[in-house]
C-alpha cells in the first residue's frame, strides 16, 4: 500500500512496451558494467581515485604490521629456525678462541691469522656468547617460546575444564568400531560403560543417550613441560654467564691458596659478578697422588689422581679433603676442580762467590700423555760480568720423568711416573725483560734481549742432569742444581656456577616432557545402548585417536571385553530362531 493514491491513464498497451523499453536499457546497462568490471579486474594497470575513496586492496597500517610479525614471531616454525640459529651459532665459539676465557689463545691466534682477525673482530667472533648477534637470537627465542606457551597454556586449562563432546551420529565411520547384541537394558549398559572407563582413567560422561569419554591430556602437559623447561634453561644459561666466576690456580706441593682476585693465576666473571661475592676460603695442597698402568695395551693409562688438601673457612677451623677427578670440593657456593697434574724440579742457582741466588720448585707444562714438560727458569739477581754489570739468568728447561736411557736419541719420557727423571737445561744471560711492564709467560723464555752462554769453540751451553748433578756456567757465572726433590703440582678450577642447579632441572624436566608428548596418546571413546525393535540393546563402541595409533583398536577391544562382564553378547536372530526349530 503507498502512502499517496494516484490514478494511472496509460494505455496498457503503451505501458508494456515503455516497460520493455525500460527492461532492455537496464539489461544493456548491466552488461556493459560488467564489462567494464571485468576489465577492471583484469587490467594491470593502477587502481585511479574517485573522490576521496581509492580503489584497491586494504592496507596493512602500522597495527597491522605488529601483529603479523608477532604471529610470525610466535609461530613453531620461526622458534625452531630461532633454536637452529642459536646452535649454529654456538659453533664458532667452540672453535675459535674466546676473549673471555683464554686471552693468551686469542691473542696467539690474531697474531697467526693477520688476515682473519679484523674480518672476525667485525663480526664479533672472539666474543661470540656477548656479541649483538648471538644475544638478539637469544633474545628473539626468549620471546618467541614465551608467545608459543602463553596461548596455549590457556588453551588446555580450557580442554581440563571441558567436557568430553557428545557422541557422533554414526559412529561406524571412526576408525576402531565394534558392535553387539546384549539382552541388558540401556541405563545399565551406560551405567557399566561409565564404570569402566572411569576405572580405566578416563573422563567420562553420560550425555544424549550416550557415554562420551576421554583420556591423554598429558600429552599437551608434555609439550608445554618441554617448551617450559626450554625457557627455564635459556634463563639459567644467562643468569650464569651474567653472575658465574671462574679461575686457575697451580699450586706446587705444600703451597696454599687464599680465595681472594690477586692469588689466580688467570680469573674470569660475569658482567654482573662482584668481588667481594668470593667465598672466604684457603687451602693448600698437602700432597698428590697419581699411579699408571704398568703394562698392557694401557700402558701410563691414570688409574689413581687424587690431590690431599687442607681447607679452612671463615671459622678457622682446618679441615682435610681429597679432590678427585669429577669429584670437586665443594664450599659454600664454589666449586675446586682438579683438572691438571705435573712436576715441578727443585733447583738451586748460586752465582760465582757460591751464593745462593735462586732455590725452589719449578712448575713444567706437560705436552704429552707421558708427562714431559717444558718450562722456564727465571733468576732476577744473577751475577756480575767482568765489567760489574748486573746480568740476569735464564734456563729453558725440558723434564722427563722416565729416562729412555743414553744413546736412545730421544728425550721425551716414557713412563709418566717419577721412574728415571732427567732435566735438560739451556742457559741464556742478559735482560729477562720483566721491567718493560708487559706481561710474560711464566713457562716460557723471552731471548730477544739474552745471549746464551757459549764455552770455547763457540758450543752453546746445554746439559742434561739427573737429580744431583749440577751445571757449571762459564765466566764465573755460577752454576745450576737439579735437586733430588722433585716435587709435584696440581692445577685446580675454582667456579661459582649460580645457574648450573636451575639449567639441570630444565634439563630434565624437557626430557620428561619430551616422552610424554611423544609417547602419551590422546584419544576419545564413545559408547552408545539403544534398544532395538525385537527388545534386544544394540551396543555400540568407537575409538579416535588425534594421532594415528594402532594401540587404539586394542585398547577398545579391552573396554569392549570389559563392558561384556555386564552386558554379554545376545544370540543373533537367525541363531535365536535356528536354536528355537532346534528345541522343538
Amino acid at each position: 500500500m503507498s502512502k499517496t493514491d494516484t490514478t494511472d491513464t496509460t494505455d496498457p498497451a503503451d505501458a508494456h512496451r515503455a516497460a520493455g523499453g525500460d527492461e532492455a536499457a537496464a539489461d544493456a546497462s548491466r552488461a556493459a558494467g560488467g564489462d567494464e568490471a571485468a576489465g577492471a579486474a583484469l587490467s594491470t594497470a593502477p587502481q585511479e581515485e574517485t573522490g576521496t575513496e581509492t580503489i584497491g586492496g586494504p592496507t596493512l597500517g602500522i597495527v597491522g604490521w605488529i601483529r603479523w610479525f608477532w604471529r610470525q614471531l610466535t609461530s613453531m616454525r620461526v622458534a625452531l629456525i630461532l633454536l637452529f640459529l642459536l646452535s649454529v651459532g654456538a659453533v664458532p665459539g667452540s672453535l675459535i678462541p674466546q676473549s673471555g676465557v683464554d686471552d693468551m689463545k686469542v691473542a696467539d691466534f690474531k697474531a697467526a691469522h693477520e688476515t682473519l682477525t679484523p674480518v672476525y673482530e667485525k663480526l664479533q667472533l672472539f666474543d661470540v656468547y656477548g656479541s649483538v648477534w648471538f644475544s638478539a637470537i637469544y633474545i628473539l627465542l626468549f620471546v618467541s617460546l614465551i608467545g608459543c606457551i602463553v596461548p596455549r597454556t590457556w588453551q588446555f586449562v580450557g580442554q581440563l575444564r571441558g567436557l568430553p563432546p557428545a557422541a557422533p551420529k554414526r559412529l561406524t565411520r571412526l576408525p576402531a568400531y565394534t558392535t553387539w547384541r546384549t539382552d541388558a537394558g540401556p541405563e545399565e549398559v551406560h551405567e557399566a560403560a561409565l564404570a569402566v572407563l572411569k576405572g580405566r582413567r578416563f573422563r567420562a560422561r553420560a550425555t544424549d543417550g550416550a557415554v562420551a569419554a576421554e583420556k591423554g591430556y598429558l600429552r599437551e602437559a608434555g609439550n608445554l613441560v618441554f617448551h617450559i623447561a626450554l625457557i627455564v634453561m635459556l634463563v639459567a644459561f644467562a643468569w650464569g654467564q651474567l653472575f658465574k666466576s671462574e679461575g686457575g690456580k697451580l699450586i706446587v706441593e705444600g703451597d696454599g691458596f687464599s680465595n681472594t682476585l690477586t692469588q689466580y693465576d688467570d680469573f674470569r666473571a660475569g658482567s654482573q659478578f662482584g668481588i667481594d661475592e668470593l667465598e672466604p676460603f684457603n687451602f693448600s695442597l698437602d700432597s698428590f697422588t697419581g699411579t699408571y698402568e704398568t703394562s698392557g695395551p694401557q700402558l701410563g693409562t691414570p688409574r689413581t689422581f687424587e690431590a690431599a688438601v687442607t681447607y679452612t673457612r671463615d671459622d678457622g677451623t682446618g679441615r682435610k679433603a681429597v679432590i678427585k677427578v669429577n669429584e670437586p670440593l665443594k664450599i659454600g657456593d664454589s666449586k675446586i676442580y682438579l683438572i691438571a697434574h705435573g712436576y715441578a724440579p727443585v733447583v738451586t742457582v748460586k752465582d760465582g762467590t757460591g751464593k745462593v741466588v735462586f732455590k725452589g720448585a719449578v712448575p713444567l707444562l706437560p705436552i704429552d700423555n707421558n708427562i714431559t714438560s717444558t718450562g722456564a727458569i727465571k733468576v732476577m739477581d744473577g751475577y756480575r760480568d767482568k765489567n760489574g754489570d748486573k746480568k740476569q739468568l735464564g734456563f729453558k728447561a725440558f723434564f722427563v720423568p722416565t729416562f729412555a736411557g743414553d744413546g736412545k736419541g730421544t728425550m721425551f719420557s716414557q713412563f709418566p711416573a717419577l721412574a728415571d727423571p732427567r732435566m735438560a737445561l739451556t742457559a741464556y744471560h742478559g735482560s729477562l725483560g720483566v721491567d718493560s711492564g708487559l706481561p710474560q709467560n711464566v713457562y716460557q723464555l723471552d731471548t730477544t734481549k739474552m745471549e746464551q752462554f757459549e764455552v770455547e769453540g763457540g758450543t752453546g751451553v746445554a746439559q742434561r742432569l739427573a737429580p744431583g748433578q749440577t751445571m757449571t756456567l762459564p765466566d764465573g757465572a755460577g752454576s745450576i742444581t737439579f735437586e733430588k726433590d722433585i716435587k709435584e703440582w696440581a692445577s685446580f678450577q675454582v667456579s661459582q656456577q649460580p645457574g648450573n642447579g636451575l639449567a639441570l632441572t630444565g634439563a630434565l624436566a624437557a626430557i620428561a616432557g619430551l616422552i610424554g608428548s611423544l609417547f602419551i596418546q590422546r584419544r576419545r571413546v564413545w559408547v552408545r545402548a539403544v534398544r532395538g525393535e525385537d527388545g534386544v540393546t544394540v551396543v555400540e563402541m568407537a575409538g579416535l585417536g588425534r594421532s594415528e595409533s594402532a594401540k587404539l583398536p586394542e585398547e577398545l577391544a579391552d573396554l569392549a571385553v570389559a563392558l561384556t562382564a555386564t552386558a554379554p553378547p545376545a544370540p543373533e536372530p537367525a541363531e535365536a530362531e535356528a536354536s528355537e526349530g532346534a528345541e522343538k
